[in-house]
């Protein structure tokens, strides 16, 4: 899909403006606010929003390792490693007539290289933290959940998180 840049239009001069009110109260279909410059605007960012973000709120994970964490969630995301949630509009249709293959899409370059840095990281927290680690991080399960799915204690699994967030922060080589 093309981009589109947006162009402001003058209203019509013939004294019917209509619904919309005076010329000058016209909304500015333009990307730019006046003077040239974007108009100024506010994120409001929700950190209970993912587990990873909720536990780092409450100081039972350190800086260092939530931005491990985030750079891990954002190369799997990168990646597409998740569930699809809508449909695939970009695959060949799924019937075996004479149309062409019927193989996936070939991924992207940045899509690929995502999905070597997770692996990569993966392999560097190891088999036995890397489940808690894609749990919490990658899926967004909350602690408690992902305790009772590995039959772990309660409080056990704060700590085999932060060991997986410790490990992964030393392959990114965070300080």
């Amino acid at each position: 899909m093309k981009n589109r840049m947006l162009v402001e239009r003058p209203l019509p001069l013939d004294g019917n403006e209509g619904l919309r009110g005076p010329r000058s109260a016209a909304p500015s279909l333009s990307p730019k606010g006046r003077g040239g410059r974007r108009p100024a605007r506010s994120v409001t960012v929700n950190l209970a929003e993912s587990p990873l973000g909720w536990l780092k709120a409450r100081g039972l994970v350190s800086t260092r390792q939530f931005e491990a964490g985030e750079k891990l969630r954002g190369d799997w995301e990168r990646a597409a490693l998740g569930p699809r949630v809508t449909m695939c509009w970009d695959a060949p249709p799924a019937c075996k007539s004479a149309r062409g293959p019927t193989e996936a899409p070939a991924p992207t370059l940045a899509q690929a290289a995502a999905r070597q840095r997770f692996d990569a990281a993966a392999k560097a927290v190891g088999p036995g933290l890397g489940d808690v680690l894609w749990r919490v991080v990658c899926a967004g399960e909350g602690m408690r959940d992902v305790a009772r799915a590995l039959g772990w204690r309660a409080r056990a699994g704060n700590i085999v998180l932060g060991f997986a967030l410790d490990r992964l922060a030393d392959h990114y080589r965070l300080k």
